[in-house]
């Protein structure tokens, strides 16, 4: 592989060029913040362990900042671009700064949280500088669609890295906690100053590695079992689990049954559970309605005492 030029990567008066060029002023719509310093960039690189023959995929590459550093090192890059000028453009910019890799990127036009397929080999890598207003759906999206990407490490606001790492017991457990541990392990692998942004965000920004977990969670519910099982948990944080997942199972009373049978306490919350946890409490609804199916008295059992033809 022939090495690129030392002043491939854009530093901060070629992103203002660029985007002076191309006419594009950064939208808070889209979350919008282009990283400026190339130390920043190969430390995201690093930080992602990208290798040699890693196939990445980036979501919402920007100017390029951040593609141009992945190609320095990966064997392929595919980003995902859903603004018409920037995707435009982007191919032309990795050809006049990286003529030599420019046969190994390709550019998809399109919302990545619509993104079914990639072309090229599988991806076994997502790196990218998610949008903050869509960051967490964008990255379940791509994991569950995916499943052939072992490593990811995004760059979210600090807020949102804290989230998405925390575990169970802590003040900010949630919802992006626990489906992301569905998929793998989870946690903060950095900070990002805000002066490496132009514009600067009022924020502070955080990167989190996630490693696919070596073999899926062992369940017999299925995904979307378990995460409607989340939901219904963290949408009332506040109640205990008998009277948060009511609606979910039906009752308080099918919600406790569940909650027994899955060996979590009817009092516990939300924020105490692990997403193993949450497994075995979709499972034990799925088991709990096979048996009223089964036998329907139970159901009503009150009609096992009447007399034939009582109503």
């Amino acid at each position: 592989m022939s090495s690129p030029s030392p002043d491939a990567l854009l530093g901060p008066a070629d992103v203002r060029e660029l985007a002076a060029a191309l006419g594009v002023r950064p939208t808070k719509q889209r979350g919008q913040n282009f990283v400026i310093d190339a130390n920043t960039v190969r430390r995201i690189v690093r930080t992602a362990e990208v290798r040699p023959d890693d196939v990445v995929v980036e979501v919402g590459p920007g100017l390029g900042s951040l593609t141009l550093a992945l190609l320095e090192v990966a064997d392929r890059v595919t980003a995902v671009e859903i603004d018409d000028v920037l995707a435009g453009a982007l191919p032309a910019t990795i050809a006049a700064r990286m003529p030599e890799r420019a046969d190994r990127f390709a550019l998809v036009h399109t919302d990545a949280m619509h993104v079914a397929e990639l072309p090229g080999p599988p991806p076994t890598a997502l790196v990218a500088n998610l949008p903050y207003n869509v960051a967490v759906p964008v990255l379940l999206h791509m994991l569950e669609t995916f499943p052939s990407i072992e490593r990811t490490l995004v760059m979210v606001q600090s807020e949102v890295a804290d989230r998405l790492a925390a575990t169970p017991g802590s003040k900010v457990y949630g919802v992006p906690s626990v489906k992301a541990n569905w998929y793998a392990d989870v946690k903060r692998a950095g900070a990002i100053g805000r002066n490496v942004f132009w514009p600067a965000p009022n924020v502070d920004s955080g990167l989190v590695a996630l490693t696919r977990r070596a073999e899926p969670l062992k369940t017999t519910a299925s995904r979307r079992e378990v995460f409607a099982v989340i939901d219904a948990a963290f949408a009332q944080r506040r109640k205990t689990l008998r009277a948060a997942l009511a609606g979910w199972a039906g009752s308080s009373a099918a919600a406790e049954a569940a909650l027994v049978g899955a060996g979590v306490s009817p009092q516990a919350r939300g924020e105490a559970l692990t997403v193993e946890e949450f497994a075995r409490i979709a499972e034990h609804k799925a088991d709990h309605n096979a048996e009223h199916k089964a036998d329907p008295k139970k159901e009503d059992p009150k009609k096992e005492d009447r007399e034939p033809g009582q109503q």
